[in-house]
């Protein structure tokens, strides 16, 4: 297993825009990170279809429609309505925090 020791500018919580790929354009919210494989779960993006087995409690199987997950380089964080650039820069405590590039705003 890959461990990843780079800050990613992505967090769960956060609303992101996509910006390739087939859902290029839309807009959700980022359901889970996983730093690993710098991929984030977008709730409602990248839909894909898995089969499922039939099982004790499901005998017939199944076909689910769920979320995959998104590379975080196609994606880009929305800051007021609009995808912005982030940066990183210490606050006033001395504590590294994400920043918007253009304006300077501090990210919570």
């Amino acid at each position: 297993m890959k461990v990843s020791k780079v800050k990613l500018h992505i967090k769960k919580g956060d609303t992101v825009k996509v910006i390739a790929g087939d859902d290029k354009g839309k807009t959700g919210k980022v359901l889970k990170v996983i730093v690993t494989d710098n991929r984030a779960l977008v709730e409602g993006l990248n839909i894909v279809t898995k089969h499922r087995k039939p099982t004790a409690q499901n005998t017939g199987g199944k076909i689910d429609k769920v979320e995959a997950p998104i590379h975080i380089s196609n994606l880009m964080v929305v800051v007021g309505g609009k995808p912005t650039r982030i940066g990183r820069k210490l606050n006033d405590e001395g504590k590294l925090q994400r920043v918007v590039r253009k304006t300077g705003e501090f990210i919570k």
